[in-house]
């Protein structure tokens, strides 16, 4: 599964990438080549820094590459969300962030001749229970100072209960983003190093990294990996690991021209954009915690079945998934890492609104490493403890909990099998250990599938092929190799 953005006619290596050196040292080493870790790049090098990003897979990997990429500030329900979570300054913060974000990344793609279309965002539902969603964030938004309308679904091929707009958002595709984010990083001298998997930290008067190709050292870092890979934040108790899925099609007549998003519990997501002279139409949604579904196959399934149903004739071309990660607190955490001597920053917990917030996050986090003042990032990024995120936290440590000895528990009553191609399937291996085995391309798998981040025993993904951990969302490729999440090491081979 390869999204639209990073299709087979476009290569996975930057051509800004280098080599990591022997005995490299920098600055600021920033972990993570998505939207925020090369933003936070460019622009500290901007500012004179000896900056090198680590990238463990290629610019995009992860998260940025398969994200719809709405530059917007309707964010479905996340106005209302933060007001119930934290206090109205931070909610205004929160709108200041986003905008700060949006604004600077539009000067950019203008600067830098990367297209972007301009479209209105709209966000509707089509239940009872989704209309009071869309009124209560309509309310959220007209009092946070956003002109919102209460119209626009006027494109959609069915009926609505409620819908509301935002004139003037932006859509793109975010790989020319990254790109031009790479070679611009690199002309301002800094550099980019693909294929370097940071393992280890150790933080005092400077910071040591051990990676897959070496010791590097830094006055301080950036950890930008979506979820960070250190648990001195206890970042795994306060976020929510998301899975969700986007299909593009080509579509027969008129498509939806808006952004839009719905408010109901099977969410949908829909845009357009531009490939080869023709408008491809991507759909999305179908969202649920990583290795808490019976089959991930059924929810693409479930989308293409609606969007037969809606746009009759669609050709579906790509079918991807993305991972984000839901804050406890509900707004992103962003600032300097707990027990990191000063020294370890951290940005994460974008809620699937990262385009947006990603860019916010860097600007907040140069300006904290070159000394300023940024007021509404002050605001927004203090985090206080509240009655609701003590729930959430309690909530999501019960929930892993039964997660934890319900994989257990299963994998002990059950012999390694031998499963039908595409299939994986669990049971328990030599000293009561479980094993996976899975058949991809004929090939029959075994690895061990203990999480090596926290001990939880893997789901298999019948749709990606991958093995997911259901605690915090770490994910393993079918033959063991890390792909994302906070584990930082493969699963062993068994043979």
């Amino acid at each position: 599964m390869r999204s639209i953005w990073m299709d087979e006619t476009r290569s996975t290596t930057s051509p800004h990438t280098t080599p990591l050196p022997d005995g490299a040292h920098y600055d600021v080493a920033v972990i993570g080549a998505g939207l925020t870790g090369l933003t936070t790049a460019l622009l500290l090098a901007r500012a004179g820094l000896a900056v090198g990003v680590l990238e463990a897979r290629h610019v995009g990997a992860v998260t940025t590459g398969n994200t719809t990429a709405k530059l917007s500030l309707l964010q479905g329900s996340r106005l209302s969300t933060v007001l119930k979570h934290r206090t109205r300054q931070q909610a205004e913060a929160y709108v200041a962030a986003n905008r700060e974000g949006r604004e600077w990344l539009l000067r950019y793609c203008e600067a830098h001749d990367v297209p972007v279309q301009v479209r209105d965002a709209v966000t509707y539902a089509t239940t009872a229970k989704g209309a009071r969603k869309v009124r209560e964030e309509f309310r959220a938004a007209l009092s946070l100072g956003l002109p919102v309308t209460p119209d626009g679904g006027e494109e959609l091929p069915f009926d609505t209960t409620a819908v509301m707009r935002l004139a003037d958002q932006v859509q793109f595709d975010p790989m020319d983003v990254l790109d031009e984010l790479a070679a611009d990083t690199v002309a301002h001298g800094g550099v980019i190093h693909e294929g370097v998997r940071v393992t280890s930290m150790s933080a005092d008067t400077s910071v040591r990294l051990s990676t897959s190709a070496g010791e590097v050292t830094a006055g301080r870092i950036v950890v930008a990996t979506g979820f960070p890979i250190f648990d001195r934040g206890l970042h795994f108790a306060k976020l929510k690991p998301q899975r969700s899925y986007a299909l593009a099609y080509r579509v027969p007549g008129d498509t939806p021209k808006a952004m839009y998003l719905s408010l109901d519990s099977s969410t949908r997501s829909l845009r357009t954009t531009p490939v080869g002279g023709e408008e491809r139409l991507l759909v999305g949604g179908n969202g649920h915690a990583v290795g808490r579904t019976r089959s991930e196959q059924a929810a693409v399934d479930g989308l293409e079945e609606w969007t037969q149903r809606y746009f009759p004739g669609a050709e579906r071309t790509h079918t991807w998934a993305a991972q984000d990660y839901e804050p406890v607190s509900g707004v992103p955490y962003v600032g300097p890492m707990p027990g990191g001597h000063g020294r370890v920053f951290v940005a994460t917990g974008y809620d699937k609104w990262g385009m947006t917030n990603a860019v916010g996050a860097a600007l907040a986090l140069s300006d904290l490493l070159l000394g300023g003042n940024m007021p509404w990032a002050q605001q927004l990024y203090r985090h206080g403890v509240s009655l609701a995120d003590v729930g959430s936290v309690i909530g999501a440590g019960a929930a892993e909990g039964v997660y934890a000895i319900k994989g257990w528990a299963q994998a002990l009553l059950q012999r390694p099998g031998e499963p039908a191609e595409g299939q994986g399937v669990v049971g328990r291996g030599p000293r009561l250990a479980p094993v996976g085995t899975c058949r991809v391309a004929g090939e029959l798998t075994r690895v061990g599938v203990v999480c090596p981040h926290m001990g939880g025993v893997l789901k298999w993904n019948d749709a990606e092929l991958s093995w997911d951990c259901p605690l915090h969302g770490s994910r393993f490729a079918a033959d063991g190799t890390r792909l994302e999440g906070p584990a930082v090491r493969d699963l062993r081979r068994v043979h």
